[in-house]
């Protein structure tokens, strides 16, 4: 047994039975939450309800419960916002450092064993997918049916979380905009904290700022946690400063630091260069959504995403630590990427909801016109046929 076979099991429901925790209590799943592929907890924002309570945060997924301490999670601050603790075997009772018993359910006798065995056999193939020597075979009608059919789940997929989303903001659609929008520009690695960042900063406070940089800077480096009194250089003790009197006149939180991800990301990835941009692009926008919908063109569209940090960040990738001095722009392929996964959902919906296929058909040609993406997945499918 092994996780990666659990993680399947858990993220497409395929367990036998109705779930239970080790100790009884009724588990419904509402969202398994999103895989995560960093380090961190193995599935974010899930939505679960054990018992009559209804929870949302993170799931992890070991063989044995005794792997959570072998894994050193209860050193690890990250790991206590675990709503559940999905294990094939139940071996240890596991809490949080305050004694409180995590929630636990067990897989070993709740999945059919066939597919233990199916799996088993894929996991031993040689071949990038273990579909690659057969895929030639296949129809291509079958092929454009099955690329088309994963183009609407996909695209189901990113407007669900949409939908959520709006209910959780009472249908506000500025604010769905917004949080999602910082949610995107952390990208994968960051995503999580980044929208836990605008949660944290509401948009009717920026909107107030929208015409002054450097508080918007202070706000959102204030709230990401970035900024303490022991950084050295001038402008991040400005930015500090300001800080302090804005989180006393708007009775701000701001979240740890240590959520934050810089491992395996190039320095032009950093979360810190990500905020210097968002930054910029609620600099001077106090309508962000009816920006977007204003625009004709895709061209347009791109120019929006063209955001350039500010000046001090040429020479920084964190607060008071020099480096190289070179503009901070964010990229044609990330705004791409923020367009595909934010613009062209949202905007989907929003003309869905307002009865207005205009504006729904507008997203989806937007989606259209952006060029496919060059990865190595891509690379790797074309590879083996498949275009």
């Amino acid at each position: 047994m092994n996780e990666a076979f659990l993680w399947y099991l858990w993220k497409y429901r395929l367990y036998t039975k109705e779930l239970k925790t080790t100790d009884g209590e009724s588990i419904t799943v509402e969202h398994p939450g999103y895989q995560n592929h960093d380090s961190g907890p193995d599935f974010f924002n899930a939505r679960i309800r054990i018992g009559e309570t209804r929870w949302a945060g993170n799931v992890e997924v070991h063989v044995k419960s005794g792997d959570w301490l072998k894994h050193q999670h209860q050193h690890d601050r990250v790991f206590d916002s675990v709503i559940l603790h999905v294990v094939h075997e139940s071996d240890k009772v596991i809490t949080r450092p305050d004694g409180q018993l995590i929630p636990e359910v067990e897989l070993k006798n709740n999945y059919d064993k066939s597919r233990w065995e199916s799996y088993q056999k894929l996991a031993a193939s040689a071949d990038w997918v273990p579909c690659a020597r057969h895929i030639a075979n296949v129809d291509p009608f079958l092929i454009k049916q099955w690329l088309d059919r994963i183009l609407i789940e996909r695209l189901e997929h990113k407007t669900q979380y949409i939908t959520d989303l709006i209910a959780a903001n009472k249908g506000d659609w500025s604010v769905c905009f917004y949080q999602l929008l910082a949610r995107n520009f952390g990208f994968k690695v960051n995503a999580m904290p980044f929208e836990l960042l605008a949660r944290s900063l509401p948009l009717n406070i920026l909107s107030r700022h929208q015409n002054n940089l450097f508080q918007i800077e202070a706000l959102l480096f204030g709230q990401a946690g970035f900024l303490t009194a022991d950084i050295k250089d001038e402008y991040s003790l400005r930015l500090y400063r300001e800080y302090l009197h804005l989180q006393h006149k708007y009775g701000l939180q701001p979240i740890e630091r240590h959520l934050w991800k810089f491992g395996r990301l190039r320095p032009h990835n950093f979360p810190s260069i990500r905020i210097a941009q968002f930054a910029q692009l609620i600099y001077g926008n106090n309508h962000l959504l009816s920006k977007y919908i204003d625009v004709s063109d895709s061209e347009t569209l791109h120019l929006l995403f063209k955001v350039t940090a500010s000046q001090y960040w040429n020479s920084h990738y964190i607060p008071g630590k020099m480096s190289m001095n070179h503009k901070k722009t964010l990229g044609q392929t990330s705004a791409e990427n923020i367009i595909i996964n934010t613009v062209v959902p949202l905007l989907f919906l929003f003309g869905k909801s307002e009865g207005d296929e205009n504006i729904s058909n507008q997203a989806l040609q937007w989606m259209e016109e952006c060029r496919a993406e060059e990865n190595v997945i891509i690379k790797g499918w074309r590879k083996i046929g498949l275009e």
